[in-house]
């Protein structure tokens, strides 16, 4: 028996994302994100208080896309995120957000 990878496992998904398909350039719908966003800084200040800045960063970068068209900027999000993945504890809805954010924007 060979333990050689002979393509897809998941159709036309790779065997990295579990077969999920991503477009890393297409933006989400932008209103669910600033939701989603609204309701995690909302968490960060009820469970770490200390992280609310970094909640703070996705919402002014999920505002700021939605005037000026653009995509958010991915390279901020992604720190903001990681900040926050580091300093919360598993089981808690700001963990939570913070990976529904990740998967949602494709980090």
């Amino acid at each position: 028996m060979s333990t050689y990878h002979f393509g897809p496992d998941h159709g036309p998904a790779d065997l990295r994302d579990r077969g999920r398909t991503r477009t890393p350039y297409v933006t989400p719908d932008l209103p669910a994100l600033m939701h989603v966003a609204d309701r995690f800084t909302e968490a960060l200040r009820a469970e770490y208080p200390q992280l609310v800045s970094n909640g703070e960063v996705v919402q002014r970068e999920l505002a700021q896309s939605a005037e000026d068209g653009l995509p958010p900027n991915r390279g901020r999000i992604r720190t903001a995120l990681e900040n926050i993945a580091i300093g919360a504890a598993a089981g808690t809805a700001s963990l939570t957000f913070t990976q529904q954010l990740t998967d949602a924007l494709g980090l």
